[in-house]
């Protein structure tokens, strides 16, 4: 009976990575790209710091969506791993999947914190937010993660099992070591929630005493939309990354593995937090549509300018230069 429960439990398995995972990577990719042009397409947005650490973390989320969960689909549902058959994936993939949910994650923190500096009571903490700096610290993000992540291109290898299959692995065991109880844990998940979870309170609590201050309807109204999209944002980010976190711990720090029910059991409950973890890299677009009606507006206007036919010019007067 375990035998038939094992292979009902890996059937669902592929099944959610199949279907569930292709749709998380459509709408995430699609969602992301959506993002990118509603900010870039309003001079407001696009002089705002936070909005720049909002384009920057759509832009990355992207690459991780891309590197994350396309293998995973092709795996389960073409058995097609590309990991096994190019040195050069098996290289690139981990390398550019870690700097790319790093450097996502880092900028949810800068966002976070430049929200709760920009609705700070004190003009000397908001000077703070400006654009000159949110570049700065995104581009130091970004060679910082980029350059950690070269540990993967220097120590992931093709290994050729006894019984002739090749696999992609880590050949450094100490590495393995610091990605397991360090990398994952500790800087993927704890350090953000921390961070996200501290400045989102304080944030939320300034933007509850920003109708009591003299400062302009046009800037109020726009710390209070950014704001709000990011704080949901902060939640869902909580409520994505938590559960992955201690389902990874009790894999990681329990022998629950042993038993191959449990493991197919574990296995199932760690793909669907997982899936709950790409919807925070798949969902930003959908958080700021609902939550933000200036940046609903701007998609809009966006939309109808793509698809609104040109206007004919040919019963227009064209003035003649003298």
């Amino acid at each position: 009976m375990s035998l038939l429960d094992i292979a009902t439990l890996n059937l669902i398995s592929q099944q959610i990575n199949i279907y569930v995972c292709s749709v998380i990577l459509i709408i995430g990719v699609i969602g992301g790209c959506l993002s990118i042009l509603v900010f870039l397409s309003l001079r407001t947005f696009r002089l705002s710091s936070c909005a720049f650490y909002l384009i920057i973390i759509s832009v990355f989320n992207i690459g991780q969506l891309v590197t994350g969960l396309l293998r995973q689909i092709m795996v389960a549902g073409l058995g097609i791993d590309w990991t096994q058959n190019s040195l050069f994936y098996c290289k690139w993939r981990p390398f550019c999947f870690q700097a790319c949910m790093l450097i996502s994650l880092t900028n949810v923190c800068f966002a976070t914190i430049d929200q709760y500096l920009a609705t700070c009571h004190h003009p000397k903490w908001q000077k703070r937010c400006n654009i000159k700096v949110a570049g700065c610290l995104s581009t130091i993000s970004i060679i910082l993660w980029h350059l950690h992540a070269v540990l993967y291109l220097v120590y992931m290898d093709q290994i050729i099992l006894s019984t002739g299959k090749i696999i992609c692995a880590n050949t450094n065991a100490i590495f393995q070591q610091y990605i397991n109880y360090v990398l994952t844990s500790i800087i993927g998940r704890v350090i953000p929630l921390i961070i996200t979870f501290t400045f989102g309170i304080l944030a939320y609590r300034n933007l509850k005493q920003i109708a009591y201050r003299t400062i302009p309807l046009i800037r109020r109204e726009l710390d209070k939309q950014l704001t709000t999209m990011v704080l949901v944002q902060v939640v869902f980010t909580c409520f994505a990354i938590l559960p992955a976190f201690i389902v990874s711990s009790i894999i990681s720090y329990t022998n629950l593995t042993k038993d191959p029910l449990i493991a197919a059991q574990l296995q199932l409950i760690n793909l669907l937090v997982t899936c709950l973890y790409y919807l925070y890299f798949a969902s930003p677009f959908y958080i700021y549509l609902i939550v933000s009606e200036r940046f609903r507006r701007q998609f809009i206007y966006v939309i109808l300018q793509r698809w609104r036919p040109k206007k004919s010019l040919n019963n227009q007067i064209i003035p003649q230069d003298l």
